[in-house]
């Protein structure tokens, strides 16, 4: 894989430009390692990079996101965002007055730039897309594999900024059109959340926040220790005052608190034999995750592991893993929670 480009805040990058990568290279070599992103990660690996980092007074080790594993999930997430939400952003953008020849739109914490894959071109008109990470490697990425038109053929232009999206502030949203990010809520304090909340009020700007987890996951068939490494895994996400299931009811009380309508619709993944590989990860980040909080599950969560991990490649193994999504309308504008 060669080395990313390191962009400045302001940046301004064309789609499809050559001088880029115009990939997110291979999967790690080995097979049974958890992708970044995923869960638990060791210390990184030669040519690893360790990415997203919220705070800085976070964990020694925070979240790392590679590209392998955004790029994996990618689909499943296209597949689960709540398309019934559309209208009425649309109808909200409708509007809006168009600055920089279009909609300006800010996503926070960005990844590879999935989100404004999705998005941008369910939408009309031109649009400026304003990409918001931490990580210069995958806003490299998410630059150079951006959307290049509008559901109208309208042209789309994006710029990136390198920074700390729980610190978003009105200033730094001035202008904007509308705010989106994915699967980001969960991994903020109520605190952040509460910042976002008054940063989007600020703006006077709608916000469509994707793919937060709610804490429930179905796999067929059952095992009994499904519920045990489920509540495990929950007081994962919430470790460091982190809101994890949490998420979506404590954004929903911030967005209200500022005069926002808010409506949540449900965006589960639903993963079958189609899906294996992104299973496979899943699973290994997900027990891996529910082993860090409690260690004692280690043993039975192994021969747990090994048990899914073998009806999974036998295509035998369907799971559903629940998130919400979630509108906040400025003003009170119409939507219902």
């Amino acid at each position: 894989m060669r080395k990313a480009t390191t962009m400045t805040p302001g940046t301004a990058v064309t789609p499809g430009d050559d001088s880029a990568p115009s990939g997110t290279g291979s999967a790690p070599g080995d097979r049974d390692a958890v992708i970044p992103g995923t869960g638990p990660a060791d210390a990184p690996r030669p040519g690893e990079r360790a990415t997203v980092r919220l705070r800085p007074d976070g964990p020694e080790e925070p979240p790392r996101y590679a590209p392998e594993w955004l790029q994996l999930r990618e689909a499943a997430d296209a597949a689960a965002r709540a398309t019934e939400l559309l209208d009425p952003l649309r109808s909200r953008l409708a509007d809006v007055p168009r600055t920089h020849g279009g909609l300006v739109v800010h996503d926070l914490g960005c990844g590879t730039g999935s989100m404004g894959r999705w998005l941008a071109p369910r939408l009309d008109g031109a649009q400026h897309w304003i990409l918001h990470d931490r990580d210069p490697y995958l806003l490299h990425f998410a630059a150079v594999d951006a959307a290049r038109a509008a559901a109208d053929g309208s042209r789309i232009t994006v710029e990136t900024r390198r920074g700390d999206v729980a610190l978003i502030t009105p200033d730094a949203l001035a202008g904007a059109s509308l705010v989106t990010a994915s699967a980001l809520l969960d991994v903020l304090t109520r605190e952040e959340a509460d910042a976002l909340a008054a940063a989007c009020a600020g703006a006077g700007c709608p916000a469509l926040l994707t793919l937060s987890v709610v804490g429930r996951v179905e796999l067929t068939p059952a095992d009994p220790l499904d519920a045990e490494i489920t509540e495990a895994f929950n007081a994962h996400q919430r470790r460091a005052e982190l809101l994890g299931p949490e998420a979506v009811t404590a954004a929903c009380e911030a967005f209200a608190a500022h005069s926002a309508t808010v409506s949540v619709r449900p965006s589960p993944w639903r993963l079958g034999p189609d899906q294996r590989g992104l299973t496979a990860q899943w699973l290994r980040g997900w027990v891996g995750a529910a082993v860090e909080q409690r260690p004692e599950l280690k043993p039975h969560a192994d021969h747990y592991l090994a048990r899914r991990l073998e009806a999974c490649a036998a295509g035998e193994l369907r799971v559903v893993v629940h998130h919400s999504d979630l509108l906040a309308l400025p003003g009170g504008t119409g939507g219902d929670a």
